[in-house]
């Protein structure tokens, strides 16, 4: 199965970024268990972000329950957490328990703000932190206010991959060092890493701190959605001059206005000259004309089209598990092909306990005091 096969982690439960972190482990062949409250709900089969774990149902108040937590943990190679900070040391199960327990654990904890700094222990988010990072600011039309992107950049981007990967680091490490440690995965510390380039890109001068007028926020006219026809919407990227060129061409763009496509000027009018164009043909008669071609095109598909897609479909770029259509694991590996592990299950404790190595005597032990 997938390359982090062997490798097994406890998830304490969460929403979000949290499951989602857990998902990717899971996906690429880690044996996760996840932590639920005792008495809390079921995963719906539609909760994607919950696949592919075993889960256990453990009340915390109970010091039979944080033992049962420890023992989890300490046959485990990582933690994943996601509360804000100081909760795991309230339940008994902070990163200096933990990491004594089990030396060599990676303890990956996420939240919103890091696990110090002023705003530390205030409520947030996606939409806060992407604020304080300058990438909402810079998302949006020119002349309009900030765009929310879903939650991609800050819950999805900024903190999940980011705890994934530092988990995936840490892991690393401690198999060259034998020690474990704790990592610390903000939000806003990934957001703005996603941000980047364009941090380089202001300080060299070629990006404006305004939006909606550079190249890649829609202030272009050759990089940005267009409406079709019919309705539906278009994406270009034409970037490269050779690219561009063949823009012209395929689409018939013959006012010589659009010669000059890099002046800054002309932006906004030639956006409005190319707009009226794309507006004479549906987005079916534009996928014939450009698809597949150097003009960096694509047809902006819904989420009900996108897994209908022949790219999509050639590549299975979407699976269905227990009849919900959902996105595959990625990335791909040649040897180690990962796979999603099942559908998002509720807590069994006695089989999930049992795989993790609890004999039936701790188990019925966990019974009668009602730690589970």
């Amino acid at each position: 199965m997938g390359p982090l096969q062997g490798i097994r982690v406890v998830e304490f439960a969460g929403i979000g970024p949290g499951p989602f972190c857990a998902m990717l482990l899971s996906d690429m062949g880690a044996e996760v268990i996840r932590i639920d409250r005792k008495g809390g709900r079921s995963p719906h089969k539609t909760e994607v972000g919950m696949r592919g774990r075993r889960a256990v149902a453990l009340d915390m108040k109970k010091p039979e329950g944080v033992e049962a937590a420890l023992k989890l943990i300490g046959k485990a190679d990582a933690l994943i957490e996601g509360f804000r900070p100081g909760v795991m040391e309230r339940l008994g199960v902070g990163p200096d328990v933990c990491l004594k327990r089990n030396p060599k654990l990676v303890y990956g904890r996420m939240t919103g703000w890091g696990q110090f700094g002023p705003l530390a222990n205030a409520a947030g988010h996606d939409i806060n932190y992407i604020a304080l990072t300058g990438a909402l600011h810079a998302i949006g039309l020119a002349g309009g206010k900030p765009v929310p992107p879903l939650n991609l950049v800050g819950d999805f981007g900024g903190g999940a991959l980011y705890l994934a990967f530092g988990v995936v680091c840490g892991l690393v490490e401690a198999k060259r060092s034998g020690q474990g440690q704790v990592v610390d995965a903000a939000m806003t510390d990934g957001a703005s890493s996603l941000m980047a380039m364009f941090y380089g890109m202001t300080a060299s001068g070629v990006w404006q701190d305004t939006r909606g007028v550079n190249l890649l926020d829609s202030g272009a006219h050759f990089y940005g959605a267009y409406e079709t026809k019919d309705g539906k919407f278009i994406a270009l990227g034409s970037i490269e001059p050779q690219f561009y060129k063949e823009l012209v061409e395929k689409a018939h763009l013959s006012d010589p206005e659009f010669a000059a496509q890099m002046d800054r000027n002309a932006w906004p009018l030639l956006k409005e000259k190319l707009a009226a164009v794309i507006k004479t043909k549906t987005r079916d008669e534009w996928d014939a004309i450009m698809l597949g071609t150097d003009i960096c095109y694509a047809p902006v598909l819904s989420l009900a089209e996108a897994p209908k897609h022949p790219h999509n479909v050639a590549r299975k770029t979407f699976v269905e598990v227990d009849g919900v259509v959902q996105p595959a694991p990625a990335p791909r590996f040649s040897r180690t092909v990962p796979e999603v592990q099942g559908p998002p299950q509720a807590a069994d404790n006695p089989a999930s306990l049992s795989a993790w190595g609890f004999s039936k005597a701790e188990i019925d032990a966990l019974q009668s005091v009602g730690a589970i």
